[in-house]
């Protein structure tokens, strides 16, 4: 307990007898001064708001002006956005037809519809023939023309031959056929 008592005996006493430097760029600062004519402001300082507002309606209805060039601008761009965005939907629809015409895609997906109303034919009384159809018609007609064209033939045929063989008989054979 006596090292701690006195100054000389602690661990920092060697320290105690050590010079201290001081850098020459440090330095006090110099107090400041005041100047004589500063005095602190009063209670009210509405005695310092002193305004002309004959300055205010022109800046009014400059800002005015303002606002609603800028409200043009923004509604013509929006305009101009949304007729961009409709001319994209509207490209996009056009070659989705393109590979798939009558696809809407607010629709979702397209699905086929039968032209006829069922899909069975309707039955036929055993006494009715079944209809004809266009093919079987056409055919027919063919039939006829060949039949025609082939008789024309013999007869073209029959008469610059001069043959005593062939007889008015067998012509009436011939035709009976049609």
């Amino acid at each position: 307990m006596s090292e701690s008592a006195g100054p000389g005996h602690s661990q920092y006493a060697a320290v105690a007898n050590i010079p201290l430097i001081q850098s020459p760029s440090l330095r006090v600062p110099n107090p400041i001064e005041l100047p004589p004519d500063i005095h602190p402001l009063p209670d009210d300082i509405n005695a310092y708001f002193v305004y002309p507002f004959n300055l205010e309606p022109h800046i009014m209805t400059l800002e005015s002006s303002r606002q609603s060039t800028l409200a043009a601008h923004a509604s013509r761009r929006d305009a101009f956005l949304r007729a961009r965005e409709e001319e994209k939907e509207r490209r996009k629809r056009e070659a989705l037809r393109r590979v798939a015409p009558g696809f809407e895609p607010s629709k979702g997906v397209l699905t086929p519809t039968s032209l006829r109303k069922s899909i069975s034919p309707p039955p036929l009384a055993p006494n009715t023939a079944l209809p004809r159809s266009i093919m079987d018609d056409l055919v027919d007609q063919l039939e006829a023309m060949d039949t025609a064209a082939t008789t024309r033939r013999s007869l073209d045929s029959a008469r610059h031959t001069p043959s005593s063989s062939f007889s008015g008989s067998h012509d009436q054979q011939h035709f009976s056929g049609l």
